[in-house]
């Protein structure tokens, strides 16, 4: 099971808007279409407020209550969280559920140190294979955020690698299909333990700064041995 955690903001307590789970609909698909003869489901996790509201905390809790429904539905079945921004930052938030074997956050919104009383927890994403992928020029997600914590996450854990995707924005447009390929390949790999590519492969070897600033290669996925 892949569940999808779409974008939010920072404050908020309205419902989001329809245009936010529909944006995450794309990658969605992709993934389910890529795993489906392994038997792959997923959903897109709709929100019940579109901001991240503090210690509130609510999309990283609505995803611990997605993985809860997937366990009462579907049974003891391998969860991957997969977010863009705040569903980023919510994905890796919630990995501690025991369901979730993997995460895949792409350009997360993460909270600079000096707005917030303690650093974001890592210890949850311990025994869990963690993908980040950020690009350079993310003017409202700092990519340096996201290396800081993939820097702490791999002190812990050393199945964490994070991929720079280079000139992109937050919205990886830019190098839409490559992102989407790395989530692939990623995906599969820890979901059905298929094997990762030899970049992916070669990240979560290396120590960091290395494997934590892998950069992500024009035409990424073209080649590979799926």
């Amino acid at each position: 099971m892949v569940l999808l955690l779409p974008e939010g903001e920072p404050n908020g307590t309205r419902r989001p808007s329809r245009l936010t789970a529909a944006a995450a609909l794309p990658l969605a698909r992709r993934l389910v279409r890529a795993g489906r003869e392994e038997g792959l489901a997923g959903h897109v996790v709709h929100y019940r407020r579109r901001g991240w509201n503090g210690a509130a905390a609510d999309p990283a809790s609505d995803a611990t209550w997605a993985v809860e429904e997937v366990v009462r539905r579907y049974g003891d079945v391998p969860v991957c969280l997969a977010g863009h921004g705040m569903g980023g930052r919510a994905a890796l938030r919630a990995a501690g559920h025991p369901a979730v074997t993997s995460v895949v956050a792409l350009a997360p919104w993460l909270p600079a140190p000096d707005e917030v009383l303690e650093p974001e927890p890592v210890k949850q994403l311990v025994g869990r294979q963690v993908l980040i992928a950020h690009g350079t020029n993310d003017e409202r997600s700092d990519p340096e955020l996201s290396y800081r914590l993939a820097e702490r996450a791999k002190k812990a854990n050393r199945d964490v690698c994070r991929f720079e995707v280079h000139t992109d924005g937050h919205g990886l447009h830019q190098h839409r299909a490559e992102v989407q390929a790395l989530a692939v390949d990623f995906l599969l790999g820890s979901l059905f333990h298929s094997g990762f590519s030899r970049p992916v492969a070669d990240a979560l070897a290396a120590p960091p700064p290395l494997g934590l600033r892998m950069p992500l290669a024009s035409g990424f996925g073209a080649n590979l041995r799926r």
